[in-house]
Parts: C-alpha cells; structure tokens; sequence
C-alpha cells in the first residue's frame, strides 16, 4: 500500500487553502494550522486533514504544534500561506508579527520537523509597479513601498537562512478570485457599479489603472505543480502565477454593467488631479463619522499605472498554463450571475472568508448542520421508528426509512435555508405546506408536530457533541430550537383552520420527544 505524503498547510481557513485542500487532499495526507477552528475554513467533514487551532505568532504554541506533528509522524512539505493583508494603508503591528515573526516560528517548527520542501506564499503586489513599456518578471525585486511589501522582502530574504535545511521557492501570486469574487477590491467595485447610486458610473482617471487576475481553481494547480516539480525547482526560486495580460478598471465594468443591465452605461471618468483630494477629503469625512470608505489616499498613487507582468518562465518551469475559459473576464459573468441570484451567499462568502469579520454565528451554526447533515437525518427518521412511539404514529410507522429520511431531508433544508438568512419565515411557510399535505393524508396533528420535535431533538444531539456549540448556544436555540418552535406552532394553526376543534388539539407539552434529551427553547 503506497504511503501517500504527508502535507503542511498554514493559513488553513483562508482564500486560497480552501481551495488547495480541496485539490490535494486525495494525494497527500493534510495537516491545517490556522487560528481559527476548523468550522471557519469550510473544509468538508469527510476530507482527511488534522487540524491544529494555533496562533503562528506565538512561538511556544507553533513549537508546541510542530511536536505534535513529529511524533505523528513528521512531514514531507509545508505551504506557508498564512500572512496579514488589508487595503487601509496603515503600518498595523500585525504585518510584522505574522509576515515576519510568524513565518520565523514555521520555519524554525520546519527545520525541527525535517520538512524537505518549503513553499512560501508571496504577491506580484510586493513588487513596484514598472516603468511603462517593461514588465514585473520572477527576477524583479519584491520593492514596493506598501507595508506589505516590505514585510513580504524581509519573509523572502528569511528563506535563505534555511537553505541548510530544506529547498524553499517563493510564489507570487497576481490577485486572485473565484466566481463568487472573494477579492476585496473587486467587491468593492462590483458594489458600486452595479448599485444604481449616484456614483455607479465613476472611474479614477482614464480608468486604466490595472493588474493581472487569477482564478483561485487555477492558483491551487499552480501549487500542485510546485509541489510536483520541487525535485527540480532551485533553491530560493521565485515562481509567479498569473495571467500575463494585465485587466483594467474599464474593462471590468463594460463587462460588469452589460451583463447586468444589457448595456454598458457610459463611465464618468474622474482625472486623478480631483481624484487625489476628493480621496482625501472622504476619507477625513468617514472618519468623522467613524466609517472610512474602502478608497484610501494611499491608494491614488496607483490611478492609471499598470502591473504589467511576464511569467513565461513560471508555466514552462511547471508546465503549467491558465485556463482561458477562467480568465477574469470571461468568469465576469458567473460572478454577475452570483451577484444577483444569491446576494446572501454572495455577502457572506466576501466579508467572511476575506475575515472583515468573523463568521456570524448563524453562519456558522448553517455550517455544523451542513457537515452533519445526513447523521442529523438519520437520527431524526430513527426517532420516529422506535418501538415505544410506533403506536403514537401511525402513519409514520407505515413509511420506509428511505421514505422517511427523504422527508426529514426535505425539513433540514428548509430549516438550513432559514438558519442561513436569519429568516424563520421560511422554515414556517414550509410547515403550513407540510401541515396542509398531511392533514390530507390522514395524519393527526400530534404525529406532524412529533416528527418536527424529532428533528431539533436530532440537530441538538448531533451538534452538542461539537466543541465549538458551546459558544453558540443561545444563538442555537434561538436559530434552530425556536424556528421549530414556530414551525410547529404553523402545523397547529393549519390543524385549527382545518378542522376547527382547537379545543380538542393537544397541548405543546405531549409533543415534546424526550425533554430531558432536548435543549429548552
């Protein structure tokens, strides 16, 4: 039995890694290190990775969690994709101490561990924009002025302090998206363009500033290649991946507005001598009120100039390629598409994964449910068919395991669908549908109401047994225990307008399903 490589992945839970995971984990058996829980990274449940909740910037943990992964049995690689960025131009500590101290704690962790090859994840943003008519190559020095990029030259320069110990390459990656966007600026743009505010037609300049995109599938290929080829890549070897051609603002949105509106409005072009002070002047507005807008006045410097980029030697050193059909502006589309048939997802996906915030707990109560979601519905349908209910049931006690699974499958999403837009509306007109179709089919309102019951008591077994519901248990009982609470409440009134006994209908209390077994709401 062939012994499949074992894999480092820092940066667990971010963009890229998802993604990475995803694509390897079928030939590698992962290890994920991120700050976060594994339920922030939306890492299936069935994919084999082990998991370390570590902050890398404290060396005593990372040394702690590096033990761990020798004793288990050490690792052949790491992909160090951990690191800190954000668009408000501010020398925020946190550069430093994970660009800098946190990539430190890995590599010295690597060096212990006996990693072999070490990938180091870097940005074409590191590198100054090029005199016009040249271009950024994998020879250029990673100088650009931004915090950012002085971090990632001092990252970058740390690897050959290890070369004693480990071959290790840098890649630079262009700005990367996916079809739901998930790259800060261009929700931001996307945001604006096609709102229909008053602003939606504006552009910076001549709205030509430009950089090179690459489709988040496409970068987790680049890294497959990587690890493929790392017998042959050079010591301290700069690869970029990315998409030669750089994509202006203007391009983005004619594509953006004609496949939204039919059309492509006319943009307003702004020239960059009233950029500059109109920059400023919102920004020092926003502050006031104690909300900046995303444009900051670092970033006018960058209206109109081009990251132009060469990365030949890149794809034939991996033999690597993009994929046309996933180029930014032939994805534009899918993205629009996203943008208006689910603007809940689309939201989600954007300020969560790109950690403006936490996951808010609904999410992350919708997440646990998703994981759990086929154990949730056979515990549910098994509720139903034990021997001492039977008789309190029986039109459910007539129905398969298949037929019940189907529709307690059907009840979970629903509540999913409730639990993830906030929205017990959802779960409650369902249950007026189920109600209405099962009073025709002769079942008693204590049946309906007990199969319902059966469902949170299943969810709130299933998820209790998740370490990361203890913080989230009120947000549980209101999200799941009281949109079931509501649900059934909608099967009674349906019973009460049908057969117009209210009086004769039994109380909430006989049908509960074990109350010493279910979270109160």
């Amino acid at each position: 039995m062939e012994i499949r490589p074992r894999l480092v992945i820092t940066g667990a839970s971010g963009f890229v890694a998802r993604h990475l995971m995803r694509a390897l984990k079928a030939r590698y058996r992962l290890v994920a290190l991120d700050r976060h829980p594994r339920i922030d990274s939306q890492i299936p449940r069935e994919a084999e990775v082990v998991w370390h909740q570590v902050d890398l910037g404290e060396a005593r943990q990372v040394e702690s969690v590096f033990q761990r992964i020798a004793a288990g049995g050490g690792a052949d690689a790491l992909i160090h994709l951990a690191a800190h960025y954000d668009f408000t131009g501010e020398e925020h500590p946190e550069y430093w101490r994970t660009n800098v101290d946190a990539l430190r704690h890995v590599l010295e962790g690597s060096r212990a561990l006996g990693v072999r090859f070490f990938v180091f994840a870097s940005s074409l943003a590191a590198c100054a924009f090029p005199p016009p008519g040249s271009a950024v190559t994998e020879d250029s020095a990673a100088d650009g002025s931004h915090i950012y990029a002085r971090t990632k030259r001092v990252g970058e320069a740390m690897l050959a302090e290890y070369q004693d110990s480990f071959r290790s390459v840098i890649v630079r990656f262009a700005a990367l998206f996916s079809d739901w966007c998930e790259y800060l600026p261009l929700y931001h743009f996307f945001g604006t363009w096609l709102s229909g505010r008053w602003n939606a037609s504006f552009l910076a300049g001549r709205g030509e500033s430009a950089i090179p995109y690459l489709h988040v599938r496409d970068a987790a290929l680049f890294l497959a290649a990587v690890l493929e080829r790392a017998d042959v890549l050079r010591q301290g070897e700069v690869l970029a991946a990315a998409v030669d051609r750089p994509v202006s603002h203007r391009e983005l949105y004619e594509v953006a507005t004609h496949e939204l509106f039919g059309r492509a409005p006319k943009p307003w072009c702004v020239p960059k001598s009233l950029c500059v002070p109109g920059i400023w002047m919102l920004d020092l507005i926003g502050q006031h009120f104690g909300e900046r807008p995303f444009e900051r006045p670092w970033m006018a410097q960058y209206i109109d100039q081009k990251l132009t980029v060469e990365t030949g030697r890149s794809r034939e050193r991996l033999g690597w390629e993009p994929r046309r059909r996933l180029e930014i502006l032939r994805r534009i589309p899918f993205l629009v598409e996203n943008f208006k048939t689910d603007p809940i997802e689309w939201h989600r996906r954007n300020q969560e994964i790109l950690m403006l915030r936490r996951p808010l707990a609904n999410l992350r109560i919708y997440q646990l449910l998703q994981d759990h979601r086929e154990e949730i519905v056979c515990r549910s349908a098994g509720l139903l068919h034990r021997p001492e209910v039977r008789d309190r049931l029986p039109h459910y006690g007539e129905l398969s395991t298949e037929e019940l699974e189907w529709s307690h499958r059907l009840a979970l999403r629903n509540l999913l669908h409730a639990v993830r837009t906030r929205r017990k509306g959802l779960f409650m007109a369902y249950c007026r549908d189920l109600a209405e179709r099962r009073a025709e089919l002769g079942y008693r309102v204590a049946e309906v109401a007990y199969s319902l019951h059966a469902l949170r008591q299943a969810c709130t077994e299933v998820l209790d047994a998740e370490p990361e519901v203890d913080e989230l248990r009120d947000e549980l009982r209101r999200l799941v225990n009281q949109t079931i609470r509501f649900g059934v409440d909608q099967v009674q009134m349906v019973y009460e307008a049908l057969e117009g006994r209210a009086s004769e209908l039994p109380t909430t209390e006989t049908l509960t399903v074990e109350r010493s077994a279910t979270v109160d709401v």
